[in-house]
């Protein structure tokens, strides 16, 4: 027999509190992100997720890149997130308000973090990676990813996963800086495409750019016409995916670009 009653149990603040530590418990917490973040950005309309790195400075170009970013997309009827942080973050968030647009920022709990940058107006924290990735793809229409390290890894081939195995549809990645992203676009065609890892469609999904205006006119044909985009854009003499779907798929510099399927695009389901 209990010797309490329940609403006594949970008034009386005495006794151990390690129980707020254990999975089951973990598990409320984790419901709450999820929740929280879908009742924040449910109603947030058309949205771009923009990623890159925290350490770039703002003297950096490609700070200069992600602020014209942040003010175009808004231009074009969207809403910029991204993570909160600083560096490019925060030049993509102060774009996007400078323009008059929403800026939103997915904060995530980290012992060097520096917390939300002054540029978001809707401001979420997490605990947990998992569920703040959720609401960067549940709520945005694409990715535009700048120059970044590790957590910028992350984002990107995640995402890649997600369309490769059409967890997501028309959702166009769109990479800039040629300069940076040209090693790794030549590893993935010359080493694991090679290898038979992934297939020539796979490589359709990436768009090489270092035009912001570019960029954006992906963004906005891909999601228009809900198929991924091919064509024969180029830039500083690459080939890259276009917004045409014509099937000229590569984006990757040093050979020809990848074909899908009976030399065209993969659609969705």
């Amino acid at each position: 027999m209990q010797t309490s009653t329940t609403d006594q149990r949970l008034l009386d603040t005495r006794g151990p509190s390690d129980w707020v530590h254990t999975d089951p418990w973990r598990v409320m917490r984790i419901q709450s992100e999820f929740v929280e973040g879908f009742g924040m950005l449910a109603e947030l309309g058309p949205a771009i997720s923009v990623f890159g790195s925290a350490r770039t400075k703002v003297e950096d170009p490609m700070y200069a890149a992600a602020e014209r970013l942040g003010g175009a997309l808004v231009e074009a009827g969207y809403a910029v997130i991204t993570g909160g942080g600083p560096g490019v973050m925060e030049a993509a968030n102060k774009g996007a308000s400078q323009a008059g647009g929403v800026s939103v920022g997915l904060g995530i709990e980290l012992p060097f973090e520096q917390g939300m940058n002054p540029w978001v107006d809707i401001g979420l924290n997490f605990r947990y990676f998992f569920a703040r990735k959720t609401m960067f793809v549940k709520y945005a229409q694409g990715f535009v990813v700048l120059p970044g390290g590790f957590g910028t890894f992350d984002e990107l081939f995640e995402a890649l996963t997600l369309v490769q195995t059409r967890k997501v549809t028309s959702f166009p990645l769109v990479l800039i800086g040629t300069a940076y992203w040209s090693g790794l676009l030549t590893w993935l065609r010359e080493t694991v495409l090679a290898d038979g890892k992934i297939k020539p469609a796979d490589l359709e999904m990436l768009h090489l750019t270092d035009d912001v205006d570019e960029a954006v006119e992906v963004v906005r044909a891909v999601e228009q016409s809900h198929v991924p985009a091919g064509g024969d854009l180029s830039v500083d003499g690459l080939a890259v995916d276009g917004p045409n779907g014509d099937g000229a798929g590569g984006a990757l510099p040093g050979g020809p670009p990848a074909q899908g399927p009976n030399g065209g695009p993969v659609s969705p389901d």
